[in-house]
């Protein structure tokens, strides 16, 4: 199975996968438009969150970063004038600088990213999106800024006038990813934030493409007129979307199945009838491991009964 994931509603879901399914059988193909360089060392936030959990040190907490980690460094270069703009951790710094290391040794993304996994003991396949570089750009008031400017340091208050992502058109989906999409026919879309942390997945050149051949599940991350989590409803709202599981799948529609919106949520499937896939009701929120591990078999089920022409 291939997971396309963000850095936090994805994540919940792949924790009750992994449960489930033996990790060997898992890729997860990674956003990287919100990666970038802080301090000398590229900071890759969705991919480090899915190493964490796969690995056992996440803090599940926060959903992001290592478990019990310490923030001398950052403490101590903030005390002498130099604010990152981040908070990072010792130990999820010394992943920054591992992976960073291997870039400027001529690596590419992806071969750090198994390195890493190798460290870390993960037997999952965790793949970036590209090897190339793109970024997420917001459009404020203020004028432009990257993803973690906006969301990370001014704690996403801006108000959000459009969304782009720099690079895109001339960025190539990782060969890695590619090999393993035409080794697999099922495709999972997370509960991530359609606009900024699917959004950039689908955008690669010729991605849709190859997932209009496969089997899709996609998982919406809006309950009613709400994000679970994050800016995903004011990104939504700037790239002219409702604020809905309807607008989600107005995200995804050319490309799903299946679609799963949550048992709470009070949309009328009416608002559905005219895409063409199925809408199946689940308990999305996800807050223990055993909804997740629910969810999670509800998706190996949905997988079996998914009939595109194969």
């Amino acid at each position: 199975m291939i997971i396309l994931s963000g850095g936090t509603g994805t994540p919940k879901l792949l924790n009750g996968l992994s449960k489930i399914i033996p990790q060997e059988n898992i890729t997860v193909v990674v956003n990287t438009a919100e990666d970038i360089w802080v301090s000398g060392n590229l900071v890759t936030p969705d991919i480090d969150t899915v190493l964490y959990l796969l690995s056992g040190r996440l803090d599940t907490e926060k959903w992001w970063g290592v478990a019990g980690d310490t923030f001398r460094t950052y403490e101590a270069m903030r005390s002498s004038g130099f604010d990152e703009g981040m908070m990072i951790g010792d130990l999820d710094r010394a992943t920054h600088i591992m992976r960073s290391d291997i870039l400027r040794s001529g690596g590419t993304l992806t071969s750090a990213i198994r390195k890493l996994c190798g460290t870390f003991g993960i037997k999952a396949d965790v793949l970036p999106m590209s090897d190339d570089t793109v970024s997420t750009i917001i459009t404020t008031p203020q004028g432009k800024m990257h993803y973690q400017d906006f969301w990370v340091k001014n704690y996403g208050e801006p108000d959000v006038l459009d969304v782009s992502i720099d690079c895109i058109s001339d960025a190539a989906i990782a060969p890695a990813v590619l090999e393993a999409l035409d080794t697999n026919d099922e495709v999972l879309i997370g509960p991530s934030n359609p606009i900024t942390s699917i959004g950039p997945i689908l955008a690669l050149p010729g991605m849709r493409e190859i997932l209009k051949c496969k089997k899709v599940i996609a998982v919406s991350p809006i309950i009613g007129k709400e994000p679970v989590s994050g800016p995903a409803g004011k990104l939504m709202h700037a790239r002219g979307y409702d604020v809905s599981s309807a607008g989600v799948l107005d995200c995804y529609q050319d490309i799903v199945d299946v679609f799963v919106i949550d048992e709470r949520d009070t949309a009328d499937l009416a608002d559905f009838e005219e895409m063409k896939c199925e809408i199946v009701r689940a308990d999305t929120l996800m807050k223990s491991v055993d909804v997740s591990v629910g969810l999670a078999k509800q998706m190996v089920r949905i997988f079996e009964g998914i009939q595109v022409g194969f």
